[in-house]
């Protein structure tokens, strides 16, 4: 199972950033428990990019390479500030340019931060139908974050902590499982080969 990429995307439209701190952290810890190796996308520096073209294959090079990284991750760890109710314009700009099938079955550990506990349904009522369009696999218990929970951008709160290590606990068993399932086929690739 080692070898597995997880790949963290922010979408928060500033920095330093509270969600940038959350889905580094906790795309960290997963690597950690896997044997894997993280990488953080953060959308704010790419907004430029995204915003200046319709269609992806016209997008700068760097907000495609973004992109590639995400499809081919083996599991994602996506976060948004709670804007109006919701994810940021950003975050949907970025997913409006993943492919419809690029996250079938994929691994998505879902996060998000806001201002209070009263945005903490942003999880499950915006981002859950959001990865269910892309058919990819939610991982059961996602994180929210308030600004208590952080203190100069780093995770301080021990509440948060024992959230972020039993969301990770909880998704382990669907990663090993799919890191299974990526091998097996690898694996029956190669026979076919000879």
């Amino acid at each position: 199972m080692s070898g597995l990429k997880i790949v963290a995307v922010s979408g928060s439209p500033t920095a330093p950033s509270r969600t940038t701190a959350l889905v580094d952290d906790v795309a960290r810890n997963v690597a950690e428990q896997v044997d894997g190796e993280a990488r953080l996308i953060e959308l704010a520096p790419l907004l430029g990019g995204l915003g200046a073209a319709v269609w992806r294959d016209q997008l700068d090079p760097v907000v495609q390479e973004a992109l590639d990284a995400v499809e081919q991750a083996d599991v994602l760890v996506v976060g948004s500030p709670a804007y109006r109710a919701s994810y940021t314009g950003l975050f949907k700009l970025f997913f409006d340019h993943i492919g419809q099938y690029a996250l079938v079955d994929k691994p998505v550990l879902l996060t998000a931060t806001g201002g209070s506990d009263r945005h903490a349904l942003l999880v499950e009522h915006q981002m859950r139908p959001l990865f269910g369009f892309f058919q990819a696999h939610t991982l059961p218990l996602g994180i929210f974050a308030s600004e208590a929970d952080f203190e100069n951008y780093q995770v301080t709160s021990a509440d948060l902590r024992a959230r972020i290590d039993l969301s990770i606990r909880r998704a382990l068993p669907f990663i090993r499982a799919g890191a299974a399932d990526r091998d097996a086929l690898a694996g029956a690739s190669r026979a076919d080969a000879f």
